[in-house]
């Protein structure tokens, strides 16, 4: 059998260059059937001008990852066990939700997609399923805390942790996906300290489908960089958001999600604060949520906002991955 360090190597290159291949067929066709985005009118003037844009981009870095990790398990060079089933399903099944709402979306020209009970039903009903599987799995239900390295046994409340996590996360990396280029980058920088993870507790499976997906996510960059020549939709937001949490389970690495995915983090708590103190007082603590759009509301370019959260996502990687390895 090839070294994992090889097999990691020619599936990074499958995925990268399978991925260059298909998005600008992807976005042609996209173009072709109308599949564009619908910028809100409430939304940023600066904005208004991605209406059209073809939307479902997310379609491309779900596919190739899936489909090549599926090839190497074929040809035996890396195993289906029913921890990467989970993190298959969670990253697929997510993105199927999201595609539902894209499809809402496009059709009938509006952004109000999947209704949000609709939509939290069916996460919900997949965070059950990936509950049922892990306990299948034999997984620990314990809660690890680092720095202090203490486990905490949850039992079946373990369940409640997973609901909130899978919610959170998909939600959170959905709303962070409103600057070109700023959620993919993000994604790229939160898994390589999990990647890290994986390959410190010989999780090799694991590790080469993170592998695979960084890869899919730098060629889908190449085309979602400002000005962006396609977005990811929901389909794409959804499905990294489920992956990351999927992951963060499998590697018992759940607290480390916060610090790691802090940006993300720090997107959907900037709508939860807003909306909730603009319900009580009517006056709005942000110029405009999620937090990006603060910022571009305050005079920040598009490349400025993503360069800057991209640094922090770096540093609170860096910090997540020294704790996590302590």
């Amino acid at each position: 059998m090839l070294p994992h360090f090889i097999i990691y190597c020619i599936g990074f290159l499958c995925s990268l260059v399978l991925t260059l291949a298909i998005m600008p067929r992807l976005i042609r066709y996209l173009h072709k059937i109308k599949f564009g985005q619908t910028e809100r009118e409430e939304g940023l003037e600066s904005h208004k001008s991605k209406t059209g844009t073809p939307t479902m981009g997310g379609l491309a870095f779900i596919f190739v990852p899936v489909v090549i990790y599926l090839v190497f398990a074929l040809f035996h060079l890396v195993d289906l066990e029913l921890q990467i089933w989970i993190v298959l399903l969670a990253f697929v099944g997510y993105g199927l939700i999201g595609f539902i709402d894209d499809y809402i979306i496009v059709v009938q020209k509006n952004n109000e997609g999947l209704k949000p009970k609709a939509k939290f039903f069916l996460q919900s009903v997949l965070a059950v399923v990936f509950f049922i599987l892990y306990m299948v799995s034999g997984a620990s239900m314990d809660l690890w805390i680092p720095i202090v390295n203490v486990s905490i046994p949850l039992g079946i409340f373990y369940f409640v942790l997973i609901f909130i996590m899978f919610t959170a996360e998909t939600n959170a990396v959905n709303l962070t996906d409103g600057v070109d280029g700023l959620c993919a980058g993000q994604m790229i920088i939160a898994l390589v300290p999990f990647l890290i993870f994986s390959l410190r507790g010989a999780q090799n499976n694991l590790a080469f489908f993170i592998v695979l997906v960084i890869a899919s996510l730098l060629g889908y960059l190449k085309y979602n960089k400002h000005p962006a020549q396609i977005f990811m939709g929901d389909t794409g937001s959804l499905a990294l958001g489920g992956l990351l949490a999927g992951v963060a389970m499998i590697l018992k690495q759940e607290v480390l999600l916060i610090l790691i995915g802090g940006v993300f983090v720090a997107e959907v708590l900037s709508v939860m604060i807003q909306v909730s103190y603009y319900k009580r007082t009517h006056k709005r603590i942000f110029r405009m949520a999620p937090l990006h759009h603060h910022f571009e509301k305050g005079g920040w370019s598009e490349e400025k906002v993503v360069s800057r959260f991209w640094l922090v996502g770096v540093i609170l990687a860096i910090l997540g991955t020294w704790i996590g390895v302590m």
